[in-house]
């Protein structure tokens, strides 16, 4: 349910920039609230759903996913705030209000690293349940997701680092190498085991089922690798 509202509250501000309209780049724009809130909202149902084929306690995985939960809100509340205030959400520092939302931010980053990173160790410690190319599905898809947080923490560091030493603006524009990086990798924990899912409705057989999936990793891989190349040749 809270991934589903905050797919709403992207869609919601999508409307708010159709009428509003303004620019769609840069740190102060409608683009932030509108792509942060549905990435958080299909990430949590992905992470949700996806965490159902691991094997673990269960009370752990409810404590896990709940803490997750509450920091995807966190994240696209502060996000959403300051889009509505018209200033930037991250890498500001401007006045104590700012910096407080900004370094909030930046933990609840550092938060979501260390859960979804506990996610991806339980995969490969254990191997997944479900059908045929999803035990490789799930592990593919949190290795994949682990570059998206990478990517996304080194945004921050360099952002960060200019803010700190008078460069702003620079800050601001720092990022863009980086988002393309950051986005493909994203989703792959959504797209992967949804792929084993759906051929698991077929009638097709469990080691065509397995190749497809295996395909898919090598592709959804090399796109993820495209990306990273473009962002050292253009950071």
């Amino acid at each position: 349910m809270t991934g589903v509202l905050l797919v709403l509250s992207g869609l919601v501000h999508l409307l708010v920039f159709a009428v509003d309209g303004g620019p769609w780049d840069g740190p102060v724009s409608w683009r932030k609230p509108v792509t942060f809130g549905l990435s958080f909202g299909v990430t949590l149902i992905a992470v949700a759903w996806v965490t159902s084929y691991l094997r673990m306690e269960r009370r752990l995985r409810t404590v896990l996913l709940t803490v997750f939960a509450v920091d995807c809100v966190v994240e696209v509340g502060g996000i959403t705030l300051q889009a509505w205030r018209r200033v930037p959400s991250h890498l500001n520092m401007e006045t104590p209000f700012d910096t407080a939302v900004s370094m909030t931010l930046a933990v609840g980053g550092g938060v979501l690293v260390g859960l979804l990173t506990v996610f991806a160790i339980v995969s490969f410690r254990h191997r997944p349940t479900g059908p045929a190319g999803m035990p490789s599905a799930v592990r593919s898809g949190f290795a994949i997701l682990l570059v998206a947080l990478v990517s996304g923490a080194a945004m921050i560091a360099r952002g960060v680092v200019l803010t700190r030493t008078g460069h702003q603006e620079a800050a601001y524009h720092s990022t863009a190498p980086l988002k393309p990086l950051h986005g493909v990798s994203l989703h792959a924990v959504l797209v992967l085991p949804a792929l084993a899912r759906l051929l698991s409705r077929t009638s097709w057989s469990e080691p065509v089922r397995r190749r497809i999936v295996t395909v898919a990793i090598a592709c959804y891989a090399a796109a993820v690798a495209a990306a990273g190349v473009w962002a050292v040749l253009t950071y």
